[in-house]
């Protein structure tokens, strides 16, 4: 129970350290664009996409890999 107890109260203690953090490391907005583009408003910098199908598809093996490990593990 204690262990139970303690694990709770670190997984709290570290939610709290998060969710406080996050905030304070926000990003100002792009500047407008200095000459006329011909749209309204800040624009997104060209290119400025990053694929993330490899880095997912690792993520679901690994996943994958965990949980079938666990499933299979014997006591």
């Amino acid at each position: 129970m204690k262990r139970t107890i303690y694990s709770l109260l670190v997984t709290a203690i570290l939610f709290m350290f998060v969710s406080i953090a996050i905030p304070t490391q926000a990003q100002e907005p792009p500047h407008p664009p200095t000459t006329g583009h011909g749209a309204t408003g800040n624009q997104n910098p060209s290119g400025a996409s990053a694929p993330i199908d490899g880095g997912l598809s690792i993520l679901v093996a690994l996943g994958l890999a965990y949980s079938s490990r666990k499933s299979l593990k014997v006591k």
